[in-house]
């Protein structure tokens, strides 16, 4: 069951959600962005809040729609292009 709804994503909220996809931890995430630790971890509580997750599980499900959301957009692109 599919119960994904759109949320406000920020640029810097997509790039935050890039590297944690990426499996980066929060200092990681931190370190490559140029921000703090506390920047990150309220950049993902914001989101998370604004999409009505308080489960750590769900939290994960978020990331992965998030993923497949940016993975689909992405093919097609490649689709629409080859078509050009």
């Amino acid at each position: 069951m599919n119960e994904y709804v759109e949320i406000k994503v920020t640029p810097r909220d997509q790039q935050v959600l890039n590297l944690l996809i990426q499996g980066c931890s929060n200092k990681e995430i931190a370190g490559q962005l140029n921000i703090s630790p506390r920047t990150v971890k309220q950049h993902l509580r914001t989101l998370f809040l604004r999409a009505g997750i308080r489960d750590g599980r769900k939290r994960v499900k978020l990331a992965i729609a998030m993923f497949t959301k940016e993975e689909v957009s992405r093919e097609a692109f490649i689709r629409e292009e080859a078509h050009s």
